[in-house]
């Protein structure tokens, strides 16, 4: 006789709530995935060219930051850069969210500092599992 099937005794772990930059000079998508994740409970900002996210950056000490590539004033590869060679950008996980999927892009994106490389459209539950974790 298999055994009855019970739930749980231990609640799901919550997920984790992260302060979250979001890098787009296309404001509709930027703000629409700052929607999204903020739907999921998390803090986010929100900046539509590269000098403006390194000043929300430094202000604002995001746990995340998820730059687009092709950014006006500096590039998301830049602000990758730059972010890394702060002192408090070593902690702090880098998502490219772009246009540009070639193998290329993907090790270009790994050499400027960035931890993981989406191509748009990218699925949000695949960010929001990602960030939460």
């Amino acid at each position: 006789m298999p055994a009855p099937i019970t739930a749980s005794s231990q609640p799901d772990p919550a997920p984790r709530l992260r302060r979250v930059l979001v890098a787009d000079d296309n404001q509709d998508a930027g703000e629409t995935l700052a929607l999204l994740l903020r739907f999921d409970g998390h803090e986010v900002h929100v900046a539509h060219d590269g000098l403006m996210a390194l000043e929300l950056f430094d202000r604002l000490q995001p746990e995340v930051a998820i730059l687009d590539i092709g950014m006006p004033g500096l590039s998301g590869h830049e602000v990758a850069r730059r972010i890394r060679a702060k002192g408090n950008g070593r902690d702090v996980t880098l998502i490219a969210l772009t246009g540009w999927g070639q193998k290329a892009d993907k090790d270009r994106a790994a050499e400027s500092g960035f931890d993981f490389h989406f191509t748009k459209p990218v699925e949000p539950n695949r960010l929001s599992e990602l960030i939460s974790k």
